[in-house]
């Protein structure tokens, strides 16, 4: 897939297995979601964020236990919001979007986001969290 129209062709059908995750995050379906992951993803939340702790997350148990897992049990919701995916070549996909959250110390945020996404033979191999991680803070301190 060298030429131009290979290209264009996969990264439309990149940005697809993305908005498929996406689509089964906000449906709660984990399962679809880390079946949808590279068996030694390599998963980076922002620096500064409280789960960039234990960066990085090889595989998608990692991820599992060590982000959604907190995040489930750390909130009273978790959302996604807001997000539009820009194909790129070199088969990755970047997502800007919003998390609109509650902690469970009942402090609520809204924050700006980007993940940067990246794929092999329709499979996540990688994925980069940016966000305001001041906001995520302010949020999580009591």
């Amino acid at each position: 897939m060298k030429t131009l129209e290979g290209k264009l062709k996969r990264a439309s059908e990149n940005r697809a297995i993305i908005d498929g995750l996406y689509k089964a995050f906000a449906e709660g379906d984990i399962p679809t979601v880390l079946g949808m992951m590279d068996s030694t993803i390599v998963w980076n939340e922002a620096e500064g964020n409280a789960y960039a702790d234990s960066n990085p997350y090889i595989g998608p148990d990692a991820v599992l236990n060590g982000v959604f897992g907190r995040i489930g049990a750390e909130h009273a919701y978790f959302n996604l919001k807001d997000i539009v995916l820009h194909e790129m070549f070199n088969d990755k996909v970047l997502a800007t979007l919003r998390y609109d959250g509650k902690h469970n110390n009942g402090n609520s945020y809204d924050a700006q986001v980007a993940h940067f996404w990246t794929l092999k033979d329709g499979k996540v191999i990688a994925f980069q969290q940016y966000v305001d991680t001041k906001k995520l803070h302010d949020a999580f301190s009591k």
